[in-house]
């Protein structure tokens, strides 16, 4: 139920099931100062708040700016399973998936959204414009995370997941699986050693073409670097 604490943002337009689905980024105050941040989604025929279907809250961090800014690094892969899974959670049907795998693949898929597939070619001038560093270094740390994931063991990886979730103060039903993608994402993420877009982007520029050959062989071949 929206509470008069929550702020609405319009994030993307997405196809699923036949119809056109409004997504929206949803924020509210939680507890201790913190924010907690969802997505909506609201079919093209509905005109009602019933007609919409939600994540539960995949982002917890210390300010709205935060959620703001990751809900950004996500793209329309990512934010169509998202939907997928709201719609599975609403409906009751569906099958929870072979994580390791299914991670794999939407964090490549949606790596490629945010940057583009750069990784055929020598890195162009407009690679070094700020937007676009932007973009490539969001890849990156998706990249990154996808690449830890394929060097866990799957069953040890599954264990790892119902830790992670086990750990967080929301609400969510136990058969959906594809809502806890984001969370866990995140979680691994925070625990890298990734350096800042300050440190990454001197290092690109002066090696451009290691990161394209990471790239090429992480996305195009499928394989680990």
């Amino acid at each position: 139920m929206t509470t008069l604490k929550e702020r609405r943002r319009s994030v993307a337009f997405l196809e699923s099931h036949g119809d056109t689905w409004a997504c929206f980024l949803v924020t509210h105050p939680g507890s201790a100062g913190s924010w907690h941040g969802y997505f909506s989604f609201r079919p093209s025929h509905g005109e009602v708040g019933e007609d919409e279907v939600r994540t539960t809250d995949i982002f917890i961090e210390d300010s709205e700016d935060e959620i703001h800014e990751k809900a950004r690094s996500l793209g329309r892969p990512l934010l169509a399973s998202l939907l997928d899974s709201a719609l599975y959670t609403a409906d009751g049907n569906g099958h929870a998936p072979r994580l390791r795998g299914r991670f794999r693949s939407l964090l490549v898929q949606n790596s490629v959204d945010i940057a583009g597939d750069w990784s055929g070619h020598p890195g162009p001038a407009e690679d070094h414009e700020v937007d676009r560093l932007r973009s490539l270094y969001a890849s990156y740390r998706l990249d990154q995370v996808a690449h830890f994931i394929c060097l866990v063991d799957q069953e040890a990886f599954e264990h790892a997941v119902d830790r992670i979730l086990d750990g967080e103060s929301v609400d969510f039903l136990a058969k959906d699986r594809m809502q806890y993608a984001i969370m866990v994402v995140d979680h691994i993420e925070r625990l890298l050693p990734l350096p800042d877009f300050a440190t990454w982007a001197e290092d690109f520029i002066a090696k451009p073409e290691t990161y394209r050959l990471y790239t090429h062989t992480l996305h195009r071949e499928g394989r680990l670097p």
